[in-house]
């Protein structure tokens, strides 16, 4: 359905009002239109705020104007008569529109004005080219597009699941919109029925290097109105109808809303306004000529009535925004009930996803916190139980990674710790970008992929991720977790609910019988506490240390029963976090002087190529060191035999540690 508030003609011109030592007017409510007071007041406001945007993009002659202009009179009025008095969460998706959103920040005196100005995209200061959370008042970093609106409705369902009366408001470019990701919002937020969910798109049909029209033609009202939502059009420059919008927005039940604000690029500015109406890209991504915007700033000098309209404006402001606050990766959480880990007993196969699912689901009864979401394959990763303990907190995404990645990013803003589970194959590849901004934005979301590695079997190679695990390597904010067996898996998931930052954990598909001390009895058992890259002497030796990870620990134990017969002294340990080793590792290779790993991955960006880093780094010399992994794509086939076929069986490991010995 689409409710049209678009005026044909621009509005008529206001009288104005000296404001020279009090301001008469009031905050506007939903149910009120704008008065000529309050319109004077926000073309005053808006007026300085291009000003500021000119400024911006001329002193660090780099930038994006166009859009920040267009959508500088749709962010100038929800900021100004709501987030003013509210305080709630907008997430601005097309995060390069940065000098307007600085520009109104600065205009309500939410940070240093002039700051921002003369420090836009400088080193050493905070006012990156694209919106970032070190600035007080953004929620949320973006930039590659799609992320911040599929975020946006991660802080919407937060909002839902806390049963506040708060609405999240998004903004997003037009162009924006052909990225998929945005279409998978676009379900989920109908899906679930995020009536307290608002989106505007600055609709001013032009992208970087031309028209929507030329580069790829899309007609937004009937995209949402097919998805679900409530399309309402208005003419994007017109306070009066934005007003009207976003108030009719307010009383919209069951479903969200969009509200498309036709715009033009460059409005407002002489030199731009016309290559916008032409639906010209000249000021898409271009910094103006610095004569051009002196010329333009002398044309539109600041009155005194107007600057004093927007001062006297600050004293009907009841919201700031509080300092950024970034918590450090690894941070205990103590609110956090934990639980008791479950032991599962010697002698028996259990599968690592198994004990996720049963350890989700304890922590899920103990915390109202804890969510769970997956992407139709709730049943193979094992959070459907979830839903038995609150419907509302299994959260079903369909087959849509990219925006179960970002949504948990919001939604790990917004007091929320979600588990996001998928296979691993999809959740590297497929989500990585998503996951990269949840790194930037120092997130919470804790990412447990199943049916990793060679481990899947007859899914063939499309489905075994033997390169999952480099893909997070790179980030600064997210750990990398591989469990041994189901007793350190329950452990580990305990952990990772427990302490603050993204967090990777990775495991196979099949059952294995769980790791044991040598009396027997199981290794990980009640009292074994797991520590972010602690590795674990699992049977000692002099000969060689030979270093596992995941279900290869199982395979390398039984290896290790055979060199034994043979009177190989080997060393197992057992890794899991493989960004981070502990000094037993290290105490293990200084005493051997050879080392032999073994993981069902790919050597060049898992336990091996990390292990020899940590050496490089640490100065160790090795007399010979045999990374075993996965060297090539495998077929289908049984696990256990596609570890053969890889080089990966017990022989394989009793050879290559044999060899090592000399």
């Amino acid at each position: 359905m689409n409710t049209d508030l678009a005026e044909n003609s621009p509005s008529a011109p206001r009288k104005t009002h000296l404001y020279s030592s009090h301001l008469t007017m009031n905050i506007p409510k939903f149910t009120d239109e704008l008065n000529d007071e309050q319109i004077s007041f926000m073309e005053a406001f808006t007026k300085s705020c291009r000003r500021s945007i000119l400024e911006m993009v001329k002193n660090s002659q780099s930038g994006h104007p166009g859009g920040s202009l267009s959508t500088i009179d749709y962010l100038a009025t929800l900021y100004a008569f709501v987030i003013s008095q509210t305080g709630e969460n907008v997430v601005v998706s097309h995060g390069h529109v940065s000098p307007s959103v600085y520009s109104v920040l600065g205009e309500l005196g939410y940070i240093d004005k002039e700051d921002s100005i003369a420090n836009f995209r400088k080193i050493g200061h905070v006012y990156e080219g694209h919106v970032t959370r070190h600035v007080p008042g953004i929620i949320f970093g973006t930039g590659p597009l799609g992320a911040g609106v599929s975020a946006a409705s991660g802080f919407a369902l937060a909002e839902k699941i806390k049963k506040s009366e708060k609405t999240v408001y998004a903004l997003m470019g037009d162009g924006e919109a052909q990225e998929g990701q945005v279409h998978e919002m676009i379900h989920f937020a109908a899906k679930h029925e995020l009536d307290n969910f608002v989106l505007f798109v600055d609709y001013n049909k032009v992208q970087l290097t031309a028209s929507l029209e030329e580069i790829m033609p899309i007609d937004l009202e009937k995209v949402f109105s097919a998805g679900g939502w409530q399309v309402i059009t208005v003419d994007g420059h017109n306070h009066k109808d934005l007003w009207k919008a976003i108030s009719v927005a307010q009383a919209v039940d069951g479903k969200p809303v969009v509200i498309l604000g036709n715009t033009i690029m460059g409005k407002g500015v002489s030199f731009m306004e016309q290559d916008g109406i032409d639906h010209k890209s000249t000021w898409h991504g271009n910094a103006p000529k610095p004569d051009d915007v002196d010329a333009e700033l002398e044309k539109t000098t600041m009155t005194d009535d107007e600057l004093a309209q927007i001062e006297a404006f600050k004293s009907l402001i009841k919201w700031t925004p509080p300092a950024p606050d970034f918590t450090k990766f690894g941070i205990p959480m103590p609110e956090v009930d934990t639980g008791e880990p479950i032991e599962y007993e010697a002698g028996k196969p259990f599968d690592c996803r198994g004990a996720y699912g049963k350890a989700l689901v304890d922590l899920a009864t103990r915390n109202t916190n804890v969510t769970a979401a997956t992407a139709d394959l709730g049943g193979s990763v094992k959070t459907t139980a979830v839903k038995d303990v609150d419907p509302m907190r299994h959260i079903e995404c369909g087959i849509a990674e990219q925006q179960m990645i970002s949504m948990a990013g919001g939604l790990s803003l917004n007091g929320f710790i979600p588990f996001v589970s998928t296979f691993g194959a999809f959740i590297s590849s497929r989500a990585k970008d998503q996951a990269r901004v949840n790194d930037i934005n120092q997130a919470n979301v804790k990412m447990v992929a199943t049916h990793c590695g060679l481990s899947v079997g007859e899914d063939g190679p499309t489905h075994q991720a033997i390169d999952d695990m480099g893909s997070f390597l790179g980030m600064f904010n997210t750990g990398v977790i591989e469990p041994a067996d189901a007793n350190q898996c329950d452990r580990i998931i305990r952990f990772i609910a427990s302490h603050y930052g993204n967090f990777y954990v990775r495991m196979g598909r099949h059952k294995f019988e769980v790791i044991t001390k040598e009396d027997g009895t199981p290794f990980y058992d009640k009292d074994y506490v797991y520590t972010y890259g602690r590795t674990d002497v699992i049977r000692e030796g002099t000969d060689v240390t030979l270093v596992a990870s995941g279900s290869m620990v199982s395979e390398a134990l039984k290896a290790w029963e055979m060199l034994k017969e043979k009177g190989v002294s080997v060393e197992l340990v057992a890794a899991t976090a493989i960004k981070q080793f502990d000094k037993t590792l290290c105490d293990s290779i200084q005493k051997t002087g050879k080392v032999v790993t073994v993981e069902d991955h790919n050597t060049y960006s898992g336990l091996g190529s990390q292990i020899a880093r940590q050496l490089q780094k640490n100065g160790l010399n090795v007399d010979k060191m045999k990374m075993m992994g996965v060297e090539e794509y495998q077929l289908s086939g049984k696990w256990n035999e596609l570890y053969a076929s890889a080089g990966l069986g017990v022989d394989d490991i009793v050879r290559e540690c044999e060899a090592i010995k000399g």
